[in-house]
């Protein structure tokens, strides 16, 4: 049988270290960056500007509903300015006209780009696997963007392997993490894998049998699970030691990219 620890350890803080240091050192007043409405990034960003004394822009994917979700509220109290982006337009967030065009609205800033995943990102991720006390042959943890997983798998002990739960559809994540890898270190890593089958559909998917699942997870082990991120990828890491996918005794870190409440 394997084991399994939970790790609770938000990726959104070390994504944001060394962009921080580095928009500080370009001197830097604003951070820009993009999401949809309910997307924890965007409320890092917005803590991190209070908190280092950035300003923060948000560019938020489609059109504006009043009132206000409590994930675009907070942001909003933390101090950062939203403009919202049309889903076509978006699609060229990273187009160099449309850096021009956000340029001519608000000035000079320091762009984080959309989940907070560059290679300052990954780089900050890396710095996870030494800081885990608990010997493990695995790493498991949630695939939004690829920044968190690329990172991981660079900081990993020989012998040690990252595997990283799709949240999305598509099949097109490990080319993202690939990518990551190469511009942080100039280099790919071959000791990780993204596990697509258990992202239920896509991005914000949770049909009943996923709510269920982590309804009870949450009940026995004491703490909310995330839908979004979490949950899919404790039902993988579950399903996939229920059908003996992992050899005996192989000890399974889950990195859980919420806070503990019980902590």
């Amino acid at each position: 049988m394997s084991e399994l620890t939970l790790r609770f350890d938000s990726n959104k803080p070390r994504k944001l270290k060394y962009n921080l240091a580095a928009a500080r050192q370009e001197g830097a007043s604003t951070l820009l960056t993009f999401g949809g409405a309910y997307s924890n990034h965007i409320r890092a960003v917005a803590t991190a500007g209070r908190t280092e004394g950035f300003q923060t822009i948000g560019v938020i994917r489609g059109e504006e509903h009043l009132p206000l979700n409590d994930s675009l509220a907070y942001a909003v109290s933390q101090g950062m300015r939203l403009m919202y982006m049309d889903r076509e337009s978006y699609r060229t967030k990273n187009s160099a006209g449309t850096r021009r065009f956000l340029e001519s609205l608000f000035g000079d800033f320091y762009l984080i780009p959309e989940g907070g995943s560059n290679a300052k990102a990954v780089q900050g991720c890396a710095e996870l696997p030494a800081e885990i006390t608990e010997p493990f042959d695995i790493i498991c943890c949630p695939v939004g963007t690829g920044g968190t997983l690329a990172g991981i798998a660079a900081g990993l002990a020989p012998g040690q392997r990252a595997i990283g739960f799709a949240t999305l559809k598509g099949g097109f994540l490990p080319t993202e993490v690939v990518k990551l890898q190469r511009e942080a270190y100039g280099r790919v890593f071959d000791n990780w894998q993204v596990e697509d089958r258990f992202h239920f559909g896509g991005y914000a998917k949770v049909p009943q049998e996923l709510e269920d699942f982590a309804a009870d997870f949450g009940a026995r082990h004491g703490f909310e699970v995330d839908r979004i991120y979490v949950a899919k990828m404790l039902y993988g890491i579950t399903a996939m030691m229920e059908a003996g996918e992992f050899p005996t005794g192989t000890r399974i870190v889950a990195v859980v990219t919420t806070e503990n409440p019980a902590a």
